[in-house]
């Protein structure tokens, strides 16, 4: 009775930190598969792999480093639900992993998704495919995932057919082996469905292992040399919860990585991801494991009053005395170089160009400076227009000509003008497409501004949340720092002239900004971003002239 007693606390202490029953002994196997699966404690090698005719992949236990879901399920909490539906999960999760760690992971999973997801809107989900991609990529093993991707063709000329199962639900999972790891069409995603009624989710998920697994299982014996007991290898780790699924039947062996072996495993670098990462979605800036949500709800009541406090600071004093007072609370900037010269004709403003990442750049080029400076742009909430210490925003309104005689009029009247022509922001070391409209305006020349910036906790920028919120947000971090760059004045004479295209000198403006940053340049437009984000082309209809 002692005996038990003790694996059960141990366990409950490793779900509860870990997400994952760490001392928990191997979960019974069915009937079926103690007689037919051959296990091994280790991972197959490159040679097992290419006499498979099909592989099933333990997401969760063969492929990401963590065996912890409360991350993940807390994304989907703060990120589709809101602060309060994040809160009501941490308070139940001491709870849910006691029930995890005596009936079973999957009972914490189901519960877990029952907090997350009950009560959301189906069709306006859009976590799993905005949010979760980033994190899950930064947990794909390097060893594990560079067996998959380079397993060779088989005896029968094919490539091997992968079945990816999980625990987690299929509206999480799918987006990300589909679009970031995936690259066979024939690839299967073996997860369960979030139940809904009338257009909402019951947050009740599928009963047993889903439909997705029996088709799956069903495609393993109808595939051309699969059948079951033939040649199906099933690759899991960390524990042997695996073995109780549907698909391990389906296997005639199962390699389970020891959690020592595992434990070696490297990330997968972003330099490796099939796809590059260029857009995601979300508030949260760090990964929220149990302690980082704790500190998180700690922090929230002294960073929306910091928020005030530095938003106070900053509208009030001058520059170089809030800058002073606000690096003392962790809001810090650099300057790298020197800011350039004035504009060679003294009645004339000066053009700066900058790559955007939140919609304080204007601001902070403004402090580099040490000058007032006009800032355009094509959407600007009212509420982050009233917090402005630069003053009016002038709105553009995606008319070539219209736009281009409205900044025109500014430089006329000798106002240094901040221009982002990546057209909204982009949080990863890409660049978007420039706008060449800038390179018509200014005979003076242009002057490039290269901008990086970091905060500890929460994102400054959304697609499809609240954007007036923006500023609070950044704000609210505990720490936050921006970098500046001035580069060398880009001659945009020959634009005038004619002797060079517009297109031309904006992308080598762009590629004078990758290089100074260390980012890559894209084609990839504000369009590309909202289609995949938020499912819309990002423009917001607004009355009168501005439209935002």
């Amino acid at each position: 009775m002692a005996a038990a007693q003790k694996i059960v606390f141990s366990n409950f202490l490793s779900l509860l930190f870990h997400g994952s029953g760490g001392g928990a002994p191997p979960a019974a196997l069915p009937p079926h598969s103690s007689e037919k699966v051959c296990i091994h404690r280790r991972a197959p090698d490159a040679a097992r792999l290419a006499e498979a005719t099909a592989l099933v992949v333990d997401v969760e236990g063969g492929l990401l480093l963590s065996h912890s879901l409360f991350p993940y399920f807390m994304l989907v909490a703060v990120e589709a639900g809101g602060f309060f539906r994040g809160l009501i999960l941490l308070l139940l999760y001491p709870a849910i992993a006691c029930a995890g760690a005596i009936g079973g992971g999957d009972v914490a999973v189901r519960a877990m998704a029952f907090v997350a997801f009950c009560g959301l809107s189906a069709a306006r989900f859009r976590a799993g495919r905005a949010v979760l991609p980033r994190w899950l990529l930064e947990d794909v093993g390097l060893e594990a995932f560079d067996a998959l991707r380079r397993r060779p063709f088989g005896a029968a000329g094919k490539r091997a057919v992968v079945v990816w199962a999980s625990r987690m639900p299929r509206v999480m999972v799918e987006p990300f082996l589909k679009e970031y790891l995936i690259a066979d069409a024939a690839d299967v995603v073996a997860a369960r469905e979030m139940k809904v009624l009338w257009g909402f989710y019951t947050g009740l998920m599928e009963e047993g292992d889903g439909e997705a697994a029996s088709k799956a299982r069903k495609k393993l014996i109808e595939e051309e040399g699969a059948f079951v007991g033939d040649d199906v290898v099933g690759i899991s780790g960390g524990s042997m919860e695996f073995l109780g699924h549907t698909l391990s039947s389906s296997c005639k062996e199962v390699y389970v990585v020891s959690a020592e072996e595992k434990s070696k495993w490297r990330p997968l670098p972003r330099r490796e991801y099939p796809r590059p990462l260029v857009f995601h979605d979300g508030r949260l800036a760090f990964l929220p494991t149990p302690l980082a949500t704790i500190a998180m709800f700690v922090w929230l009541p002294y960073g929306a009053a910091l928020a005030v406090a530095r938003l106070t600071v900053a509208m009030v004093l001058p520059y170089r005395y809030a800058t002073l007072i606000l690096a003392a609370t962790g809001q810090s900037w650099r300057l790298r170089g020197s800011p350039p010269p004035s504009s060679r004709s003294p009645s004339r403003g000066q053009l700066y160009v900058c790559n955007h990442r939140t919609l304080i750049d204007p601001v902070y080029v403004s402090i580099g400076l040490d000058r007032p400076v006009r800032a355009v742009s094509y959407s600007l909430s009212r509420l982050s227009e009233i917090l402005s210490p630069i003053g009016r925003t002038v709105h553009l309104v995606r008319n070539r000509a219209h736009d281009g005689a409205a900044m025109a009029r500014l430089l006329d009247g000798g106002a240094h003008v901040v221009v982002c022509p990546e057209g909204t922001t982009c949080r990863e070391p890409y660049l978007l497409r420039f706008s060449p409209l800038f390179t018509e305006l200014s005979g003076d020349g242009v002057v490039p501004v290269a901008l990086a910036v970091e905060t500890a906790m929460f994102h400054a920028t959304t697609a499809g949340g609240w954007k007036s919120m923006d500023p609070l947000y950044y704000m609210a971090n505990p720490r936050m720092c921006y970098t500046l760059e001035f580069l060398d004045i880009v001659d945009t004479a020959p634009v005038g002239n004619g002797v060079a295209a517009s297109t031309d000198v904006a992308n080598r403006v762009q590629r004078m900004m990758a290089a100074a940053l260390g980012y890559e340049c894209t084609m990839l437009t504000r369009k590309d971003k909202y289609l995949m984000l938020a499912g819309n082309d990002g423009l917001v209809g607004a009355k009168g002239p501005t439209c935002q």
